[in-house]
């Protein structure tokens, strides 16, 4: 799964699991939103997203909940996308000897994805350059982000491969110029 910001496209967290329970979404969750707390939160009707725990999370935070309709195979495009990229860059490309070989591989490339890779719609900024703006922290979130994730993965050891289809609602994509600014987070998971 990944949980990125839908206007800058900062991967603000993602973890992978080899089993469909919600805790590796929850930590997932945790740590992103240690990171950045949205007013929306985007996800596909899986049920990892679905369960009380999940929800209850968000709704604590006083964060709004938002799910994809069924059927509706572009709704997710950013997030399809990422995964797209993550899998014809990183994953094709390479063996895996094991799920903490593929763990630690993900992580420099989701640290490259935020802060080397330019996007064209970004104005060939970086998504770690539009999230932070001026700010000069992106590299100490992405060193946050790894320490959560080792511990994370130390204590489950999960892994999987192969993305879901997950969509984006057609509301967020026809957003106002106002929510634009308003930090919006959408989310993928991955399957095997």
């Amino acid at each position: 799964m990944a949980i990125m910001d839908y206007h800058s496209r900062y991967v603000l967290s993602w973890s992978v699991s080899n089993s469909l329970d919600s805790l590796f979404c929850l930590d997932a969750l945790d740590e992103a939103m240690a990171i950045s707390k949205p007013k929306v939160f985007h996800s596909d009707q899986g049920r990892q997203y679905t369960s009380g725990k999940f929800i209850d999370t968000l709704k604590a935070e006083n964060i709004k909940v938002s799910m994809s309709g069924k059927g509706r195979a572009f709704d997710n495009i950013l997030v399809e996308r990422l995964w797209r990229t993550v899998k014809y860059e990183e994953i094709y490309l390479n063996e895996y000897r094991d799920g903490h070989e593929l763990i630690t591989a993900l992580e420099r490339y989701f640290d490259y994805y935020n802060n080397s890779h330019p996007h064209q719609s970004l104005d060939y900024q970086t998504p770690a350059e539009v999230y932070f703006g001026e700010m000069k922290s992106a590299v100490s979130c992405s060193s946050a982000a790894a320490i959560f994730r080792r511990a994370r993965v130390a204590a489950h050891s999960h892994t999987s491969a192969g993305p879901s289809k997950t969509r984006l609602s057609a509301a967020q994509m026809n957003m106002d110029e106002a929510d634009v600014d308003n930090k919006i987070v959408t989310a993928t998971i991955l399957y095997k």
